[in-house]
């Protein structure tokens, strides 16, 4: 007899390297320090925080995330995927069918109390970079983690467990994932705060012909004037896959 684990969802996890983390962290230092210079990104989130602040993406520590690790991360998802499908099936997922666009990237501050509720984005992939993660946030409570939820509720009574997986914040990871994938961050005792970046990325899909480059952080705020996707259901939203 065997099982069938059927149906996975794939998730992509990465590591900044140690000057790009300590850079980042510096610039969201400065944006908290004077929050009033950066846009209020919390009007069209979902999330309960204390201070959730956009950031620009031609900012020297961003941009370099952006082109080095979150791009990328969105492409290495893509084949990992869709590499995985007969040649016929894979549509406009073909290299050079598309180009991923940058479309924003905000800091989030979470304190005691605060939290995500279970929400989805916009667009066709989203993920998070953690910064900083209080010393109390552990592997054996759920106080501070990020959670993937699946198609079905938690309900261990029918046995639909696995249906809700957690991730341990830590310094310097990142993860990417489909824009549809529902997940959530849980509320935390104590002292401190925790920091993370958060993102959206749009696949444009190409005309035939010679290809644009795939990977593009250039002028996303001209994508955004479409409409900056998030959470919100009153705003447009780019189109895209």
């Amino acid at each position: 007899m065997e099982v069938l684990d059927l149906f996975p969802r794939s998730i992509l996890r990465g590591e900044l390297k140690p000057d790009l983390l300590e850079r980042l962290i510096a610039h969201s230092r400065s944006v908290l320090r004077q929050p009033e210079a950066s846009p209020d990104a919390s009007v069209k989130l979902a999330g309960q925080l204390s201070q959730q602040r956009e950031l620009n993406p031609a900012q020297p520590a961003v941009e370099e995330l952006c082109r080095t690790a979150l791009l990328p991360g969105c492409e290495r998802w893509i084949r990992h995927v869709i590499d995985r499908q007969p040649p016929q099936g894979r549509g406009p997922w073909t290299p050079g069918r598309y180009r991923l666009q940058l479309i924003d990237v905000w800091l989030n501050c979470q304190c005691a109390g605060d939290y995500n509720p279970t929400h989805t984005h916009g667009g066709s992939f989203s993920g998070v970079v953690f910064l900083q993660v209080p010393d109390q946030i552990r592997p054996d409570r759920f106080d501070g983690q990020l959670c993937f939820h699946g198609p079905e509720e938690w309900h261990i009574q029918s046995f639909r467990t696995g249906m809700a997986h957690y991730v341990m914040p830590e310094p310097g990871a990142f993860y990417v994932f489909p824009a549809w994938q529902p997940h959530s961050v849980a509320p935390f005792r104590g002292e401190g705060q925790r920091w993370s970046l958060a993102f959206n990325v749009l696949a444009v899909p190409q005309p035939s012909g010679p290809s644009a480059p795939s990977l593009s952080v250039q002028e996303p705020r001209r994508a955004a004037a479409a409409g900056n996707v998030s959470l919100s259901s009153e705003r447009p939203r780019p189109s895209g896959f």
